[in-house]
């Protein structure tokens, strides 16, 4: 996954509700070593009495696109499939423009 161009993760989920807290673990798993040195990361996690509260992730670009995404209809490869998507048309914008 291309998390080079990424500035803002912000995420919201339970770790109680096993589909959408396991997303958002692993989303952030995914995430490099040195990523809180280069973009702003906020984890908010629901207490136990807000299993039922719906998951969100929020990316934000370089050049300032916003994505939000519904972690209870999109599995990790959705997730990544999204992010290299725009990463490489901005990889690829870097490059023309040399």
């Amino acid at each position: 996954m291309l998390t080079k161009y990424l500035t803002a993760v912000s995420t919201a989920f339970s770790p109680f509700n096993a589909r959408s807290g396991k997303t958002a673990r692993n989303f952030l798993a995914l995430l490099p070593p040195n990523a809180r040195s280069r973009m702003a990361i906020d984890v908010k996690m629901f207490a136990r009495a807000d299993v039922d509260k719906p998951a969100s992730l929020s990316l934000k670009f370089k050049d300032g696109k916003e994505m939000k995404l519904d972690l209870e209809k999109l599995k990790l490869k959705d997730i990544q499939v999204e992010v290299d998507r725009h990463s490489r048309l901005l990889k690829r914008q870097e490059e023309l423009a040399g």
